[in-house]
Order: structure tokens, then sequence, then C-alpha cells
């Protein structure tokens, strides 16, 4: 699967940027500054808020639930697991990098917590529940709108740079694929 190997490659180019101050954040920087303070300031928000963690655990934990109850229950504690590891990764990295925020002295923006906390939560529900719903592929695209309506308030809202959120999606991307094959959710049984 390509993207087994493309997202940590982008993530490892990404950070490798941040931490050399390479060329691609001036670039990154300057369409972050264009971008903050566009649109509908409580619309932004709402849409970063997407992210927090007490938005999006409970839809994993109600989605967790599910799967323990349908006794799916290898699949519903890599989940857990899986969302418990994105703290894990994102505060090293946080305080490893150091990256200033757009609007913002302060340090530890790279990358996107919230993003990540998203993209996690969201997707290892609609991998949860995608085997009781009966068009699966809705709780797919449910995923993608809520993460990409997270990414897009942050930015806008100037709460991160868009290297910060892409950096996000590609460590999101790997813990999801490594819960989708740890827990052999949509595998067929052996």
């Amino acid at each position: 699967m390509w993207a087994s190997v493309a997202l940590p490659v982008l993530f490892l180019v990404i950070t490798w940027q941040v931490l050399a101050d390479g060329p691609l954040l001036d670039p990154d920087e300057r369409l972050g500054l264009e971008l903050a303070g566009r649109g509908p300031a409580g619309l932004t928000d709402l849409f970063a808020d997407l992210g927090n963690m007490q938005v999006a655990v409970p839809v994993l934990a109600c989605a967790v639930v599910v799967s323990w109850l349908r006794r799916a229950r290898r699949a519903a504690l890599c989940a857990v697991l899986t969302m418990a590891a994105v703290p894990a990764l994102v505060v090293p990295l946080k305080l490893w990098t150091d990256r200033r925020g757009p609007l913002t002295e302060a340090t530890g923006y790279y990358p996107s917590g919230h993003t990540t906390t998203a993209m996690v939560a969201y997707g290892a529900a609609a991998l949860l529940l995608a085997p009781y719903v009966k068009r699966s592929w809705m709780t797919l695209v449910a995923a993608v709108l809520l993460t990409a309506a997270t990414s897009v308030g942050l930015v806008l809202r100037g709460y991160h740079w868009p290297l910060d959120v892409v950096a996000a999606w590609c460590l999101g991307g790997v813990l999801l694929i490594a819960l989708r094959v740890g827990s052999r959710i949509g595998q067929p049984p052996k």
C-alpha cells in the first residue's frame, strides 16, 4: 500500500524542514498569514473545536462501545490504544520541534495535535462502525469531512500553519493504517 510508505516519508520531510528552518517554511508561513482571520470567526472556531479531545474522543468512545458489544473486542482495544498514541507522539514532537505559532510568539505548534486527534478519533470511529452500517462508505466520508473541517478551522483561525496540519494528516494516516492492520478491521476472517 503506497500510503504506508508515502505518509511517513512526507512526515519526515516536513519535520526536517521545521527543524532545519528549511525553504518550505517561508511559503508555508506566507500562506498561513494570508489565510489567518479569513472566514466567519464563529464557524471557523466551531470547525477548529472539532479537534478538541472533549469533542472527538467521545465520538470514538461511542464507536468503541458499539464494537465491544458486537464482540469486535480486538478492534475496540486497538482503537483505544491508537487514540492513546496520539498525545504520546504529538507532545514530544511539539517539545522537540519547538515551532512558533502563526499569531503568537509561543512555541510547540508542530504538528497539530487537534488535527491528529480529529483524524484518529473520527477515522477510528469510522473503521469501527463501518461493518455495522448499511452504507459503510458514509462513515469514511464523515471522518474525512470532520477532519477537513478541523484542519480548515485551525488554519483560518491562525492556530496552526498549513504544514503543521499536513504533518498531522501524515501522522494520523500512519496511526490509522497501523490500527487497520493491527486490528484486522475490514479484513476477511481467517
